[in-house]
């Protein structure tokens, strides 16, 4: 998500720094952002010149004070752990230009909680990108409780900017895309394990038949099998609800490693 955030806002005209704590990580990111590049213009989508700019706006840095320091957006993309990305955010708030706006990319975890770590949480908002972040259209704006006004309209503008549809949502649990996708994905889950369809009905069913772009086990190896299940025992946890009880079947998969395409199986193989 953090490449594809990078590849998009570097596309935009905005100079942009990735950073991550695996340097390994942010050469393949690079690497990845010019063959995307490349398949635009071998598709005509992408002029040659805005590819060169692109990648000429794109640098790397091993520092996260380097990195944040000035900036005007920081997008925190780390892993769905609450602990993880309060701890990065009380690192921001200290690291990045008082005028910063602080974002984050959770798509379940709640965003307030997170803004506490900051130390101004009213600069903090949720921008939730969607995968692969060139292509998907949405930007799911999450304000918190103490997000300002102009953050928001801020926000707004950047994904605008970026060539994005914007909405903006409460920071309630699982916002709007990810409770509403994840019931699907989940019940897609349960219907593969209680042997009702093969998973390529199942997202034939939904592609063909509900007009999806992509199937929800096709997604959920996409987004990774255990990215899905922790966002479901979250809202399991938060919203009391069965409908977000993880299938033993999802559980079994990725204690077998079967995370989706970034291991090369999961309900597809990759």
């Amino acid at each position: 998500m953090g490449r594809g955030i990078a590849h998009v806002t570097a596309l935009a005209g905005m100079d942009t720094v990735l950073f991550d704590v695996d340097s390994g990580a942010t050469a393949r990111a690079v690497d990845q952002i010019r063959a995307d590049l490349d398949k635009g213009v071998e598709k005509g989508k992408v002029d040659p010149a805005a590819r060169d700019a692109a990648l000429a706006r794109l640098a790397v840095s091993s520092s996260l004070p380097e990195a944040a320091a000035g900036a005007d957006l920081v997008v925190e993309a780390a892993p769905e752990s609450l602990d993880l990305k309060r701890s990065l955010f009380g690192e921001l708030g200290a690291l990045a230009p008082a005028a910063a706006i602080l974002a984050t990319n959770t798509s379940s975890l709640p965003v307030g909680r997170i803004a506490e770590a900051a130390k101004d949480p009213s600069r903090v908002v949720g921008m939730h990108f969607f995968n692969p972040v060139h292509i998907m259209p949405l930007l799911e704006i999450v304000r918190a409780e103490q997000t300002r006004d102009d953050v928001v309209a801020r926000a707004q503008e950047i994904g605008a900017a970026l060539g994005k549809e914007c909405i903006v949502v409460r920071d309630a649990p699982g916002f709007a895309t990810s409770r509403l996708g994840l019931v699907i994905g989940l019940e897609a889950i349960r219907m593969v394990e209680q042997g009702v369809a093969s998973p390529e009905d199942i997202d034939k069913a939904m592609t063909l038949g509900y007009r999806h772009p992509v199937g929800p086990l096709r997604l959920t190896d996409l987004v990774g099998l255990d990215v899905r299940l922790a966002i479901a025992e979250h809202l399991h946890r938060a919203l009391d609800s069965e409908a977000f009880r993880p299938p033993d079947l999802l559980r079994r998969m990725v204690a077998e490693g079967k995370l989706g395409k970034k291991s090369g199986q999961g309900f597809y193989r990759w």
